[in-house]
């Protein structure tokens, strides 16, 4: 009997519905939405009329397509993020949900969220023995963690997510030189913990889950003449990818110095992400630059798996004597 994930992101919904199947899950449906619920209110601690009517909305939906893959409601797991667990009407919405869809969400820690990650990431990619910085950039918060193949030895969950970074910092189009400084200034001081971590565990590689990462590589390589062999790829359901960081360093600078128009016209831009990407990206440049990982020469590794696949590792044993 299948299971339904949602991840109910900040700034996109997913949901995956997956047949569990020994060590491994085969996947039957998986689809996203873009809902932007930080928009108007993440910043002042609330979720506004719209978004909540936008998640009442898009959860309808995805019950009734779990309904379609005949998965119970009581296999339907559903967890929300950042923006809910930061608004004080989070826990009504949470309510609401339930009464209009019978959904019942989860509004996980951001420690929990960062373990769901690290599970995501290691069943799409062999993180190996040296110690990884894995990074997940949301619309509402950004999780760190480092971590092997074996074990995770420091992770941690800072509200600095792009929606934040976008109201915060983010005032003209392009982004003034002026407002990267100012947000990479309040980056050095906001991560000063990750910055002690990553001086006591000495991570090798970066790895960046999903979402904007995922945006960055497609763009990297629909302008490197490689549409065909992305094409190849994803047919063959490759969950990792690498961004040489020369490329990045070169895709970042144009988003900088660009228009929101002229971002979204470059192969590979999705328009729910043509505005975060700015502040995503900053944030990915001012981790390379102070950390030097990986190296000039190196590249950035992407998990195209991240929360909702972890959330299905862990639940593989709630379900196992069930399915």
């Amino acid at each position: 009997m299948p299971v339904a994930i949602i991840d109910m992101g900040t700034n996109t919904f997913h949901l995956l519905i997956a047949e569990l199947q020994g060590n491994g899950f085969q996947i039957l449906h998986q689809e996203s939405r873009a809902m932007k619920i930080g928009q108007g209110g993440i910043s002042r601690g609330v979720l506004t009329e719209a978004a909540c009517q936008r998640t009442l909305d898009g959860l309808a939906h995805f019950r009734r397509v779990a309904d379609q893959y005949g998965v119970p409601p009581e296999r339907i797991v559903a967890t929300a993020t950042s923006a809910v667990r930061s608004a004080r009407n989070g826990p009504e919405l949470v309510r609401d949900i339930a009464a209009r869809t019978g959904i019942r969400v989860e509004v996980i820690s951001g420690e929990t969220e960062a373990e769901y990650i690290y599970l995501g990431v290691r069943a799409a990619l062999p993180l190996g023995d040296a110690p990884s910085l894995i990074v997940d950039i949301g619309g509402g918060s950004v999780e760190f963690i480092i971590g092997n193949a074996g074990r995770i030895f420091w992770k941690r969950s800072f509200e600095i997510g792009a929606q934040r970074l976008l109201d915060e910092f983010v005032a003209t189009d392009p982004v003034s030189p002026a407002s990267v400084a100012a947000l990479r200034q309040y980056l050095g001081g906001q991560l000063a913990p990750l910055t002690r971590a990553v001086g006591e565990y000495r991570p090798q590689t970066l790895v960046g889950s999903a979402g904007a990462f995922d945006t960055l590589v497609e763009i990297h390589y629909l302008r490197s003449g490689q549409e065909y062999h992305w094409a190849a790829l994803h047919e063959a359901k490759t969950t990792e990818f690498h961004l040489p960081v020369a490329a990045f360093t070169a895709i970042n600078r144009q988003l900088q110095t660009t228009g929101r128009a002229e971002r979204l016209a470059i192969p590979g831009m999705l328009a729910t992400r043509v505005d975060m990407i700015v502040v995503a990206s900053c944030l990915i440049d001012f981790l390379i630059e102070q950390y030097g990982i990986p190296p000039a020469d190196g590249f950035l590794r992407i998990s195209s798996y991240a929360l909702k696949e972890g959330v299905l590792q862990s639940v593989r044993e709630r379900f196992s004597n069930k399915s």
